[in-house]
């Protein structure tokens, strides 16, 4: 059997025989391209097993550590993070496959200038952040940056420019976010042109699948990782591999740590750390019932408060563990520009899905987790709308109040 055939009897079986006709009218170079394309699709997330259901069990509070806490046994939890970081155990992961598109911006987020006499980069901000951890712990932290194909050859090119701020080269990995197919409501696969599958990122909870591909979960591996810490590109304030943090989710005994704020108000949208059944879980802000999210205790507190800042520490053996069984995929109506045989056609209404998993759907795979308190006006910073709330300007207001120069 030739790879055509091949090719032609996957797509029969599962249920794709509408692309049959198209690879016959394609080039040899052209079908070469396609069919690699088409090997490369994870069929799994169409299946019903892959879809999200609603998880198991009522959600209640749960219980993490807070600030008065956290000041108390610091000195306990310092001294243990910053061995586990001298001493290699511990790498950092950085979610950078998005665009500033929201903010105005034509170009990776990261590489956005949010200064305003002087230059300052939102990667030079978060690797800053790294640096001065390092400089503490006496080692540098194996970083992993994870691009999407807008953004991977512009990301590698600015970091080079700039010397990476000052990280050692060899200390910094780039890897590419996996790309996933997008379907019309029939599940079928759609094209963007000739040839060529219609792709878009597969979502953040696909990193460490990306990761395992790029060889760099077996490098981090062997080379005496443990833990690894995911953060957003967003947030500029965020203490990254942060001793304190990594120090108490170690001496807990869980398989996960996640750092949260207390929100400001119950309509404020972040996800809220929780308990469903006997699982950690992160419901999100749009998920939340409304007399949850505006629950109160008797001293007046939010009862659902922990809002995730998306810093997340997980154990490496237990990531291991988990991904035997697939994370939920989450499929989302969308515009999806398609290409209809002779050109391309952008539509005004929802004509598909798209197919992503999410990293907040990794803490309840853990199965245990320690929520850790973030000081809001520290450590929260993110840069996520052109204005108002979590804006550049909110940003820049928070960057000044913890005395960095603008």
């Amino acid at each position: 059997m030739d790879r055509k055939e091949r090719v032609e009897q996957l797509l029969i079986a599962n249920g794709q025989e509408h692309l049959l006709a198209h690879i016959r009218e394609l080039d040899g170079a052209e079908q070469d391209r396609f069919f690699s394309e088409l090997e490369r699709v994870d069929w799994t997330i169409f299946s019903d097993e892959a879809r999200v259901r609603p998880p198991e069990g009522e959600i209640a509070p749960i219980e993490g550590l807070k600030k008065e806490e956290i000041a108390s046994r610091r000195e306990e939890f310092e001294k243990a993070g910053m061995q586990a970081v001298h001493d290699g155990k511990v790498a950092a992961l950085m979610l950078a496959g998005g665009q500033g598109t929201r903010l105005g911006f034509d170009g990776p987020k990261g590489t956005l200038d949010i200064g305003v006499a002087r230059p300052l980069y939102i990667y030079e901000c978060l690797i800053r952040n790294l640096l001065e951890v390092c400089t503490a712990c006496g080692a540098y932290v194996p970083l992993y940056i994870m691009t999407s194909d807008k953004t991977d050859r512009m990301t590698r090119a600015f970091l080079k420019e700039h010397g990476c701020f000052g990280y050692p080269e060899e200390k910094v990995r780039f890897f590419l976010q996996d790309m996933a197919p997008a379907t019309d409501f029939e599940g079928r696969l759609l094209l963007e042109g000739r040839g060529a599958l219609a792709l878009s990122p597969n979502g953040n909870g696909g990193c460490f699948s990306s990761l395992r591909r790029a060889g760099l979960m077996e490098e981090a591996k062997q080379s005496g990782v443990e833990w690894i810490n995911v953060f957003s590109v967003d947030n500029v304030l965020q203490r990254i591999a942060d001793p304190v943090f990594v120090g108490a989710t170690l001496l807990s005994g869980v398989n996960c740590g996640a750092k949260f704020v207390k929100k400001c108000a119950p309509e404020e949208r972040v996800g809220v750390l929780c308990r469903r059944g006997s699982l950690p879980d992160v419901v999100e802000y749009y998920d939340l019932p409304a007399a949850m999210a505006n629950a109160r205790d008797e001293r007046g507190e939010l009862v659902y408060s922990f809002g995730v800042t998306l810093n997340y520490l997980f154990r490496l053996k237990a990531i291991e563990q988990a991904s035997r069984t697939a994370i939920p995929v989450h499929r989302a109506k969308k515009k999806i520009p398609y290409w209809n045989g002779s050109e391309l056609i952008r539509p005004e209404t929802e004509n598909g899905y798209k197919y992503e998993t999410l990293v907040v759907d990794w803490v309840r795979l853990m199965k245990s987790c320690l929520p850790f308190e973030a000081v809001r006006e520290r450590e929260f910073a993110p840069i996520k709308n052109a204005e108002g709330v979590d804006s550049v300007q909110s940003a820049r207001e928070l960057l000044k109040y913890n005395g960095v120069k603008l």
